[in-house]
């Protein structure tokens, strides 16, 4: 009779861990509807709920740097059963830029697993007589302070990548803040910017429809999508941008389901269908991490962007 009881109680111990995921999984994007990352994201979410058996709900969470999103990850419990995506803004940029952060990002969240790579091409307007990095920097150095540079926004990627590129290659850029890519590249387009560093979800079907003319990727190697296209390091070296996307969860949740989740997206970011499927969306899917490697990642980003903050004496909008 023990025998049974205790064989049952192994039973019911195996059942219980086994038991995750159990109910949907609610997915917070900190971000609008209907952008590069809502769409990468969802990519994956899609791909989560086939591996793992139950619903992903997405919910967008839009505006205020990422904030307001990432708060409605760091306040939900913390059972596995919310999730959200952080990026290398709302995790390692805000906290130089904004000057309160309501969250402490060691203290508050748990890192789950790192996923795609963002990077940002430089652009150009097609009336703009340069046709190579070299040129721009040629050009800009004869025309001081006389050439627009959009971005996305104060302290995005787009925004610090262009200012890397102007204190490595000591050019003068105005630059010109848009609430968002599709407005900036609208503006591009039509000539009221001449000059932009765009995430490759974005600048990428206007480069391929000859609507700008692409110069070079930030990537630390040529794109896929993009092979003729040279690295903007080949001319500038050692100059490289990039954007990373990753999940996060509320701090506490159990380190068990925490390896769950790292294993899981780490399957699905190497699935060959949804790896197609990113790259075409012109995101880079990344070698997996632990959540202790995504931890420093995070971490020398912030050291890194914290400098060009500083030195460009950067505010937020």
């Amino acid at each position: 009779m023990k025998r049974l009881i205790a064989l049952a109680l192994i039973a019911l111990s195996a059942g219980a861990q086994a038991a995750y995921p159990e109910k949907p999984i609610r997915f917070i994007l900190p971000s609008a509807a209907g952008g590069s990352v809502d769409v990468l994201m969802r990519v994956l979410a899609q791909q989560l709920s086939a591996q793992m058996g139950v619903g992903f709900v997405v919910e967008n969470k839009p505006g205020g740097a990422f904030v307001p999103g990432t708060m409605d990850i760091v306040r939900a419990a913390p059972d596995g059963y919310t999730l959200g995506y952080g990026n290398i803004v709302s995790l390692a940029i805000n906290r130089s830029l904004l000057e309160k952060v309501p969250y402490d990002v060691e203290k508050d969240l748990t890192l789950v697993s790192n996923c795609v790579q963002v990077f940002n091409m430089l652009a150009v307007n097609n009336d703009l007589p340069v046709r190579s990095v070299q040129e721009l920097v040629a050009y800009a150095k004869k025309n001081p302070g006389k050439l627009t540079n959009g971005s996305s926004g104060n302290g995005t990627t787009g925004h610090l990548g262009g200012e890397l590129f102007k204190s490595m290659t000591g050019v003068d850029m105005t630059h010109v803040p848009y609430r968002g890519s599709t407005p900036a590249v609208t503006d591009m387009i039509g000539g009221q910017v001449q000059v932009m560093f765009d995430v490759t979800p974005t600048a990428l079907p206007q480069i391929k429809a000859g609507k700008l003319r692409a110069l070079g990727a930030t990537t630390a190697k040529r794109l896929d999508a993009l092979p003729d296209l040279p690295t903007i390091g080949e001319t500038v070296k050692g100059y490289k941008a990039s954007a990373w996307i990753g999940v996060g969860a509320p701090k506490g949740t159990p380190p068990e389901i925490i390896a769950t989740l790292n294993k899981q997206i780490s399957a699905a970011v190497s699935d060959a269908t949804i790896q197609k499927r990113l790259t075409d969306l012109g995101a880079t899917p990344m070698p997996q991490m632990t959540p202790a490697e995504f931890g420093k990642m995070m971490a020398d980003d912030y050291a890194k962007w914290s400098k060009v903050i500083k030195s460009a004496n950067i505010k937020p909008q």
